[in-house]
């Protein structure tokens, strides 16, 4: 048998090519072990069913910093960011209890007229007749404004927020990354540090308000984090609320327009649209992986794993495992049980905004359903040179009047 290829190579994800590597690790070997990469010896968790048995059991899989983290590339000494996310209960849950009422299903109800208000405003002034570029006017747009809500952060500097997100998740070796070093990344979260610290003072010297600043300067699991914490906490928040959903606003279209029946059968149904939010969301999938570190000798369909091993869930490729789900290749709006995907993870780390994420989409499409907005790609997309988040850059469309 040959060697099965190493799927963290981000030049996969760039070019498109992912698919048919994970289909070869699915049936021939899907806990499979790769002995050597340019992030040292790893585990290749590629089925939906062991990837779930992964997430479900954080005391033996486990996602902290001081462990390793949550991404296949270990942080570099120095830059090493802690955040939630990268932490075990207890700390983990006292500090995702702290942000979570921001979109919990009141607050998402409170909120949902102004996604409309916004969706509207954005899709009524596109570009007719001439292209654009729809992850900038719209999937950026849209989710620069929700973030500016989220920490009530001045709203004329809302672009700050996706730069800085652009920021954390770059790859520095990618030439068109938009840092090209560690060094160069730190700088800019410093300077987004400095920003938050301005509002936290102010937050923190008035009555508790609902903006996730707030939230945090006035809780007790979170009003002391020292600077690094501080910086990956904000990172965190401000990725998490912004790559998912841009992403499959972008990656939406994207399977819109290559799967026009399902357009149209859209356009036909309007109940199908909830099923259709989670198909794409399923069908971009845009967290690529998640990372454990094994905290004791374990075994997983069959294999040992040791302790300190380094374990990767490809949530990629459990959202196309045949074993399943049903034809998992085809982009169906109608698919039963669209929601068990596992695009947002499981467990104790399922992402605190899948809701909201959901709630802008559908009322994304619901919006443009409304208008008979069909927008037309008429060029390439540029894709993230990246093996954590599967971004897309930007995406040449036309709005034929």
């Amino acid at each position: 048998m040959t060697a099965h290829q190493d799927v963290g190579d981000p030049r996969l994800y760039r070019e498109d090519e992912w698919r048919p590597h994970f289909a070869r690790l699915r049936a021939e070997d899907p806990v499979h072990y790769h002995p050597e990469s340019p992030y040292g010896p790893y585990w290749s968790i590629t089925r939906y069913a062991d990837i779930l048995k992964v997430e479900l059991d954080h005391g033996t899989y486990s996602s902290a910093q001081e462990l390793g983290g949550i991404q296949i590339a270990d942080q570099p000494k120095g830059s090493q960011l802690p955040n939630f996310i990268r932490m075990d209960p207890p700390r983990h849950t006292a500090q995702r209890k702290t942000v979570a009422p921001i979109v919990a299903p009141s607050n998402l109800a409170n909120l949902q007229a102004t996604i409309v208000q916004r969706t509207e405003a954005v899709l009524d002034g596109l570009p007719r007749n001439e292209p654009f570029d729809w992850v900038d006017l719209v999937s950026t747009e849209l989710t620069a404004m929700m973030l500016a809500t989220l920490f009530d952060f001045p709203w004329a500097e809302r672009r700050k927020l996706t730069h800085w997100s652009d920021v954390a998740i770059a790859n520095v070796a990618d030439a068109d990354a938009v840092v090209k070093s560690e060094a160069e990344r730190m700088a800019e979260l410093r300077t987004m540090a400095e920003a938050m610290a301005v509002l936290w003072q102010e937050r923190a010297a008035q009555p508790p308000k609902f903006d996730l600043i707030s939230m945090m300067a006035h809780a007790d699991a979170t009003r002391d984090m020292p600077l690094n914490e501080f910086i990956g906490t904000f990172g965190l928040l401000i990725v998490g609320g912004n790559d998912t959903t841009r992403n499959s606003m972008s990656g939406g279209l994207m399977a819109f327009a290559d799967n026009p029946g399902e357009h149209d059968k859209l356009a036909n149904d309007a109940a199908l649209l909830a099923p259709a939010v989670s198909e794409l969301i399923r069908y971009q999938t845009p967290v690529i992986h998640m990372r454990r570190t094994a905290t004791r000798d374990t075994e997983l369909a069959g294999k040992t794993i040791r302790k300190g091993d380094k374990v990767v869930m490809w949530y990629i490729s459990g959202n196309r495992d045949e074993t399943a789900i049903d034809d998992p290749e085809t982009f169906r709006i109608d698919r039963p049980k669209a929601r068990q995907h596992l695009s947002f993870g499981a467990g104790i780390h399922r992402c605190v905004g899948d809701r909201l994420a959901e709630l802008q989409i559908h009322i994304l499409w619901r919006e443009m359903l409304k208008r008979r907005l069909r927008p037309q790609i008429v060029g390439e997309p540029v894709r993230l040179y990246s093996n954590f988040i599967r971004g897309i850059r930007s995406l040449p469309v036309m709005i034929r009047a």
